[in-house]
């Protein structure tokens, strides 16, 4: 498996990396979602509700594919040149 430069494999690196963007732009929308309730427009509002609810499954799809790693025992979820036999 390919390598990056954290010394984790690129999966590994890439499923944290969405999981983290997911979860940030959740905690945006929120302000986003009060924005415009506060300006009235209620189907802006219940659009950013709705990115928000997506982006929050994808952060926990994100934690269940990092699960099914670490429990396969698989490299993926070990820093490259660690205690693996």
């Amino acid at each position: 498996m390919a390598t990056g430069e954290t010394g984790f494999d690129d999966v590994t690196f890439d499923l944290i990396s969405v999981q983290y963007h997911s979860l940030k732009a959740g905690h945006d929308y929120g302000q986003y979602v009060r924005d415009a309730r506060n300006a009235g427009v209620d189907e802006i509002a219940e659009f950013f509700e709705k990115v928000m609810a997506e982006d929050s499954e994808r952060a926990q799809q994100c934690h269940r594919f990092l699960a099914d790693l670490t429990a396969r025992g698989t490299s993926a979820t070990s820093p490259q040149g660690g205690s693996e036999g």
